[in-house]
């Protein structure tokens, strides 16, 4: 039998991450404490290297990534973290009848870009985590249609995006 590793564990709402927060906590956060607090989002969106800011962060191996893709809980508990970090941002997500999925600015974008959306904000880092773990962990086709999103908040809101942090981002998904 497999021994799950601690990040299979969190994320099937097993076991805390370091601080003792387990996957549920974290998604119950209001905005403020997702602004203000920066060692969750490893946990929510792992890579394969770890982090410059959290040496408690999660390092996704081979294996991680396998039962990651081949399990549909996980990806839906991946899917509601993606969920609460595009409504933090003030987007929101919905699969169209072709199956397409569309991610777009809702009523509350104008009043959540306060938070994230000028030239070197740290969210800029958060979103290059994202899209990078959600094509690695099965959801590429909600990274594309994020990265669609940021392509068009990118050229709507001139200047507060630049263009080396719009590159990262479509290299995160391999554009």
């Amino acid at each position: 039998m497999t021994q799950y590793s601690q990040f299979i564990k969190f994320y099937a709402g097993k076991v805390a991450d370091h601080r003792g927060r387990l996957l549920q906590d974290i998604w119950l956060q209001d905005y403020e404490w997702l602004e203000k607090t920066h060692d969750y989002i490893q946990w929510l969106f792992p890579l394969m290297e770890g982090s410059r800011f959290n040496i408690h962060a999660p390092i996704l191996t081979d294996e991680d990534i396998q039962i990651f893709q081949d399990s549909e809980d996980l990806k839906s508990n991946l899917f509601t973290s993606l969920k609460l970090m595009l409504g933090f941002y003030g987007l929101s997500c919905a699969e169209k009848e072709d199956g397409k999925i569309e991610i777009k600015m809702n009523a509350s974008f104008y009043e959540r870009k306060k938070d994230w959306l000028h030239w070197g904000n740290h969210n800029h880092l958060r979103i290059t985590r994202i899209l990078k773990c959600l094509c690695l962990l099965g959801l590429e086709k909600y990274a594309q249609a994020f990265l669609k999103c940021l392509e068009k908040i990118y050229h709507l809101e001139k200047g507060e995006i630049t263009k080396i942090t719009f590159s990262h981002w479509q290299n995160a998904i391999g554009g």
